[in-house]
């Protein structure tokens, strides 16, 4: 489950949305992927492989909180 992402719905989430960890916050973009991971830019955060994790501090993706504008 995503905190603060819809309870865990990934289909509620936009594939531009970007994602902060609430760890270390860290932001995940999907305009520019992650390297680390070898994960290519343009992929969103719903389609992120189960294995991924934050990669700056390890958290897992549930710790991941949609970024709003302001």
């Amino acid at each position: 489950m995503f905190e603060g992402s819809f309870l865990g719905d990934g289909a509620r989430l936009a594939d531009t949305d970007k994602l902060e960890c609430g760890i270390c916050w860290s932001v995940y973009d999907p305009a520019e992927g992650d390297a680390h991971w070898g994960i290519p830019p343009g992929t969103p955060f719903s389609q992120l492989p189960e294995h991924w994790r934050c990669p700056t501090c390890d958290a897992p993706q549930h710790k991941f909180m949609v970024l709003k504008d302001d």
